[in-house]
């Protein structure tokens, strides 16, 4: 097996060269994409109700698929419901969680973990797994967010969200926020983009990457400086910047970071 590239603590503050050489990786590996559906937002306070794991390659396309309901005996929100479709009959009869996840923990544990805002899910497989005195834990170089992989490669699109990511590209995946519909749809855009950085050349990729919107604390963590001076930095170097529509934050293009950063490193 090739070694993978090592990854610092977040993919998204990487070199675009280092991302080229992890996702052409990727792009030759066995994903396990992952969804869940919760009872809200907070993995220590919350809990899965729908689960779906899907295995797949670029080589082999998928491979196997399957997916659980839970009943954790805890009451599902009506807002909850209302985005789902989830209702607590659903789940009366469905097995509880400590029948289910030691079914999926097998296919967890291969590959590399992947899913459309990872952070959200593992918090959740993380947080369900503790309950059972299972810690489950995989390195950040097992592990893929479509929705970074999209932000490089999709960069100015209005939105990324999965939902409006399957009507872009005209998915037939089903009824978005359920656990299978959603799992299917991720590995569909993953498969799309890897095989696009697959099959491409390596300047073209990277053309495309330079034009990623970063935000200002990752191109902190680039520089390797804090927020503040990072900012600095680029507006003395004229970088143009916008403003993100989520939290106003700001955005600077990748390739103008990176040439900050080659032209400190020169310096130094």
């Amino acid at each position: 097996m090739a070694t993978r590239p090592k990854l610092r603590s977040g993919q998204s503050s990487l070199l675009s060269t280092d991302l080229l050489a992890y996702y052409r990786q990727a792009s030759r590996s066995l994903l396990t994409v992952v969804d869940v559906e919760t009872t809200g937002s907070l993995a220590h306070k919350s809990r899965v109700i729908e689960v779906s794991v899907l295995q797949a390659s670029l080589e082999e396309g998928i491979q196997r698929q399957q997916t659980y309901l839970i009943n954790p005996r805890s009451r599902i929100p009506w807002p909850i419901t209302q985005v789902t479709g989830i209702t607590q009959e659903m789940i009366e009869d469905a097995e509880p969680p400590d029948t289910v996840w030691p079914k999926c923990r097998s296919w967890l544990n291969e590959g590399i973990l992947t899913a459309h805002n990872l952070a959200f899910d593992y918090s959740f497989l993380q947080s369900e797994y503790r309950r059972l005195g299972n810690p489950f834990v995989r390195s950040v170089s097992e592990q893929l967010c479509t929705v970074l992989l999209s932000r490089i490669l999709l960069a100015d699109l209005p939105s990324r969200s999965l939902p409006n990511l399957v009507n872009h590209f005209g998915f037939g995946v089903g009824t978005s926020h359920r656990a299978e519909a959603d799992t299917l749809a991720c590995w569909l855009l993953a498969e799309k983009l890897l095989t696009q950085i697959q099959q491409e050349p390596d300047e073209v990729i990277l053309q495309r990457f330079s034009q990623q919107w970063m935000r200002l604390q990752d191109a902190a963590a680039l520089l390797k400086c804090p927020k503040k001076k990072a900012q600095e930095i680029l507006e003395q170097a004229k970088v143009d910047y916008r403003l993100s529509q989520s939290n106003k934050g700001l955005l600077y293009r990748r390739g103008e970071v990176e040439g900050v950063f080659w032209e400190r490193k020169q310096k130094i």
